[in-house]
């Protein structure tokens, strides 16, 4: 599964700086199968100490673990919409991700030029949702005027397509991104689907702060402000310094610890960015676990054992008879697959199953 978070924002915040790190941590990862698909794309190990903890018991051959594409996106200014900057490489590069992180400058230096002149987290978000929100209009725009002249007949979708863009232009005039417009029903839905909008796309934030803000970065007030934007729009927020995550990741594994100590980590702020764009896209996992391969596969919350099971191959999908499940503690705590069964802790289970994200899954098929 290829997913992708696009790293926006507008010029000086931070994004390559962070894309760097990310880049880096690919780097460093490179005993596993992966490829960097384009200079701006990044496949990134997402941390999973339930996987290292599988590792370490098993000692597999070969180690994979789940990744997230982070691509590196121009940045915005105002005017993007129109074209302005690099606006159209920008939006159109945003229109491939699945998901958005959006970069915000959270720090004052006077050598670092903000492109509007003034460090103010909370209208940064602003413009870029606004030509994001405006990019969206024009295609809106388009599609409803052609829907309502379909729906003068008898086509329920184009009546369906009508319906949710007249919902759209309502939230856009009044600032609001697409994904606060709910579909009523499956037609509604289809056609939301079908019209791709940027502003439609789950989005977290990353709050980029210096150094010296790190220790108290809860009540700094620029990283408030971005915050108080999350709150209300239901999005996450991470709080990093990514001048000393790129810093962090050109040390030696041995001196890191220390290093994050001293600014008062206990882990890179890089793994919690990576872990949220993997929630942002609402990705679980779950594992196989033997000698020759221990991996992490990726599948979408709430998919049955069948579909899961299509991850690994499509023969397992269309040939599926159980799935015996251990739960990834059990199978660590009781040291084998022997043991999980001899505690009761080894379920069988059948095509209705949802697999649960940290399920060890052993299927069987027949085709």
């Amino acid at each position: 599964m290829s997913l992708s978070v696009g790293i926006v924002g507008l010029p000086n915040v931070g994004k390559s700086t962070l894309f760097n790190a990310l880049s880096s941590k690919q780097a460093e990862a490179a005993n596993y199968p992966f490829c960097t698909i384009d200079p701006n794309v990044g496949v990134v190990p997402v941390p999973d100490p339930r996987f290292d903890a599988l590792c370490k018991l098993v000692q597999p051959k070969n180690k994979v673990p789940a990744t997230v594409d982070f691509v590196d996106i121009a940045g915005l200014v105002k005017g993007a919409s129109k074209g302005e900057g690099r606006g159209n490489a920008f939006l159109a590069n945003i229109r491939d991700c699945d998901a958005i992180a959006h970069v915000v400058r959270c720090f004052e230096d006077i050598n670092v030029v903000h492109v509007d002149g003034r460090v103010d987290p909370a209208s940064d978000i602003e413009t870029i949702n606004t030509e994001l929100i405006l990019r969206d209009m024009e295609l809106v725009e388009r599609r409803l005027d052609k829907a309502r002249k379909l729906a003068k007949g008898s086509d329920n979708d184009s009546k369906a397509m009508a319906a949710i863009c007249e919902r759209l232009m309502a939230a856009f005039n009044e600032g609001k991104r697409a994904v606060t417009v709910k579909a009523e029903d499956e037609r509604e839905a289809a056609a939301l689907a079908e019209l791709g909008l940027l502003t439609n796309k789950p989005m977290f934030y990353v709050a980029n702060v210096k150094e010296e803000q790190l220790a108290n970065a809860d009540k700094d007030p620029l990283v408030q402000k971005v915050r108080d934007v999350a709150a209300r729009e239901g999005a996450q927020v991470a709080v990093i310094c990514a001048a000393i995550e790129a810093e962090i990741m050109q040390l030696p594994e041995e001196e890191r610890a220390d290093f994050l100590a001293s600014v008062g980590l206990k882990e890179p702020s890089l793994n919690d960015v990576i872990r949220k764009g993997y929630a942002a896209l609402d990705l679980i996992t779950y594992f196989t676990a033997g000698e020759v391969e221990v991996r992490a596969w990726t599948i979408h919350r709430g998919d049955k054992a069948p579909r899961a099971a299509g991850k690994i191959h499509t023969d397992f999908e269309r040939g599926f008879i159980k799935a015996e499940v251990i739960w990834w503690e059990d199978r660590v705590n009781l040291g084998s697959e022997a043991a999980c069964r001899a505690a009761g802790k080894l379920a069988t289970e059948g095509k209705e199953y949802v697999v649960r994200d940290g399920d060890v899954v052993h299927f069987r098929f027949n085709v």
